[in-house]
């Protein structure tokens, strides 16, 4: 795992301080490969590459970039794993007969390159990775990017005239590091960022800096004819494994729980290769105990596992985790986190995330990979299994209730949505207390839900219902000053989703923003904030493919989502470790926000702060704040929103 950087200038433009503005780059994501660093640049070109290398394989010098392919055709900067690098270079050796400097994944990628070329061999990959290539030959830049977006890239160009200048690297602080950067703020970005809880991509926080989408190569040729714009290639497509009518029988469910416990063995088994110490995450649930169980059937010594615990209950999932872990036989560490020590990590956000980003499982996710980092460098992960799985419970529950909704009259639903919302939630509150049946049903603060419940009764159909219920800010260009909200996949989903079966495109969906933009952006950043490479099995292309090729009934059965996962688990954890209502990976921050945090997001939130800024229209946000510190409302993740972008912009003025 490492740290890419670069620029590219009309030729002829690189300065002579290359070297310099290369090594400042790459000095700002230091944290990305703190085990060797290298720059290279060719003048006439207007061209330049850095790089920060976390060494995990080869750690000798032979694996130092950037790195020049042996015909000198080609030089690269890599970010990530090639698991089947091996495989490669055996098909290398039989064809060529490569005489080989070193044992590095990025020296078969260079020799692939030039054998295959530079699609073909991305195709032939097995791994996470992120990466900028120059063709000296024909003088063109090439950026490529992991099929699930594992590892992260972004590019744009800034400057103007003779100073135009296409920046890119790993994070949005190296290309803050140039000179013609000019850093100015996209509103439209920030509705996004109210919307999602994340800026998905291509956007970012920054005019004219983009992300590269995931399974995308970005190709550039400086002439005055292309002007420098990007060529985007698709290499691999999600929405086609998707396609109903592309999709194999299904094998009978006995054997196809077979095929994915051997598929998972094999995938499992590449992803443990390293020079370094290795480990994994544990929470107890599912997805890790998973991956955990096959690391410890193929190791014959036990896994290094790791978890965190709160005191508080509703958060704590490592007694689950530990009694996985005895199970299994792994050497088990966890960490009980005090609040304070929570509560500490909270000023380092903004510099941890680059942009605003306000999944607020990023403080016990940091808090984790610190723990992990204290004994290995590489750590394996249960990510993506919701999302290939049908593991989320709103999925289920988007389609009972659209099932239930649908039955009434569009019309009247909305006349109920308004009449929900006369009563405040306080009203709504002492009404519940004479009515114990609906305190029974809904529980504490009934006023709260009643209202949260509102804004989905009157959808227009179940992709309506299901954007309602994962949006914070269902009208964000509303709350942002000059703000227009960009289409995404989520407002905007692509007509040919319509031949999945409705829980298919909310998994879909899931999969192609929720899970880059949000879970992977969350584990890279955290994780590599403290130099430690993450590795996520269930989102190798084989078992993504696979997943996707399995009828629903084999993922959502009466009720339950991964079923096929647990029959796997079956195999080596009794169901009664697992079998517990899903946690989720959080802190207890409506709290928090009310008490410890409070003069922290008062201060962010003040009336004047926001006027003067400029940003965002105070009044609902005021509205907000008061409501919940009162009590009377539960505005926690609005509100994170807000803070995580006020958080952001001090940390940027100052």
């Amino acid at each position: 795992m490492c740290g890419i950087v670069g620029y590219l200038g009309l030729p002829g433009s690189a300065s002579k301080n290359a070297n310099a503005v290369l090594e400042v780059m790459a000095r700002a994501i230091e944290a990305r490969g703190p085990d060797d660093h290298g720059a290279w640049h060719d003048h006439d070109a207007g061209i330049g590459l850095g790089h920060r290398r976390l060494a995990i394989v080869d750690l000798s010098p032979a694996g130092h970039q950037p790195m020049t392919a042996a015909s000198g055709r080609f030089v690269l900067v890599f970010n990530g794993e090639i698991y089947n690098h091996l495989a490669l270079r055996e098909a290398l050796n039989e064809e060529h007969g490569i005489d080989w400097r070193g044992h590095s994944d990025t020296e078969t990628l260079l020799a692939a390159f030039d054998a295959w070329g530079i699609e073909s061999t991305v195709k032939r990959c097995e791994g996470m990775f992120a990466f900028a290539v120059w063709n000296r030959q024909n003088r063109s830049l090439t950026l490529g990017r992991d099929r699930a977006g594992e590892k992260p890239l972004y590019y744009g160009w800034q400057g103007s005239g003779s100073d135009r200048t296409l920046l890119f690297g790993s994070e949005l602080k190296a290309l803050k590091a140039h000179p013609t950067f000019n850093g100015a703020i996209n509103r439209d970005a920030i509705t996004l960022l109210l919307r999602h809880n994340y800026i998905p991509a291509p956007y970012s926080i920054y005019e004219g800096i983009s992300k590269l989408p995931p399974a995308t190569l970005a190709t550039f040729e400086w002439s005055e004819c292309t002007g420098g714009e990007a060529m985007l290639t698709e290499y691999w497509s999600l929405r086609k494994a998707a396609e109903p009518r592309r999709r194999s029988p299904a094998a009978a469910p006995r054997a196809a729980v077979a095929e994915l416990d051997s598929l998972l063995h094999s995938v499992i088994g590449q992803q443990m290769i390293a020079d370094v110490p290795l480990g994994a995450f544990l929470s107890g649930g599912v997805d890790s105990s998973t991956i955990v169980a096959i690391m410890q059937r193929l190791s014959d010594k036990p896994i290094k596992t790791f978890t965190i615990g709160f005191a508080e209950e509703r958060f704590d999932e490592a007694p689950y985790a530990k009694k996985v872990a005895e199970h299994l036989g792994t050497h088990h560490t966890e960490l009980y986190v005090s609040p304070e020590q929570a509560l500490a990590i909270i000023p380092k956000l903004p510099e941890i995330y680059c942009e605003p980003f306000s999944d607020s499982s990023q403080v016990p996710t940091y808090l984790v990979s610190a723990l992990t980092r204290e004994h290995v460098t590489v750590a394996l992960s249960g990510d993506a299994g919701d999302e290939l799985f049908a593991g989320y419970s709103r999925y289920q529950a988007t389609a009972d209730v659209w099932g239930k909704l649908s039955r009434i009259p569009r019309s009247m639903r909305q006349l109920g949505s308004v009449g929900m919302t006369m009563l405040s939630p306080d009203v709504w509150n002492r009404l519940a207390d004479h009515v114990p049946s609906l305190k029974r049903r809904l529980g504490n603060n009934v006023g709260d839900k009643l209202h949260k419940a509102s804004s989905v009764l009157a959808s227009e159909g179940i992709g309506d219902l299901y954007r309602g219920l994962v949006s914070h800010w269902h009208t964000p260009s509303q709350v942002v000053l000059g703000g227009s909200e960009p289409s995404t996949q989520l407002t905007h989903p692509s007509p040919d989703l319509m031949r999945l079966d409705p829980i298919e495109r909310m998994m879909f969906l899931d999969f192609m923003s929720y899970l880059p933009d949000d879970i992977l952006t969350k584990v890279d950043r955290a994780s590599m904030a403290v130099s430690l490479e993450t590795r996520v099995p269930f989102l190798d292309h084989r078992v993504i493919e696979f997943a996707w090729s399995l009828p629903l009934d084999y993922k959502l059965r009466n009720g339950e989502g991964k079923w096929i996962l647990r029959q796997v688990l079956d195999n080596y954890v009794p169901r009664s470790l697992i079998e517990r209502p899903k946690m989720g990976f959080g802190i207890p921050l409506d709290s928090w926000l009310r008490g410890p945090l409070r003069d922290w997001a008062e201060t962010l939130l003040s009336e004047e702060r926001l006027i003067r800024e400029g940003f965002f229209a105070p009044a609902p946000i005021r509205q907000k704040w008061q409501e919940h510190v009162r009590g009377s409302r539960n505005w926690a993740y609005h509100l994170w929103n807000i803070l995580m972008f006020q958080a952001w912009l001090e940390n940027e003025c100052a």
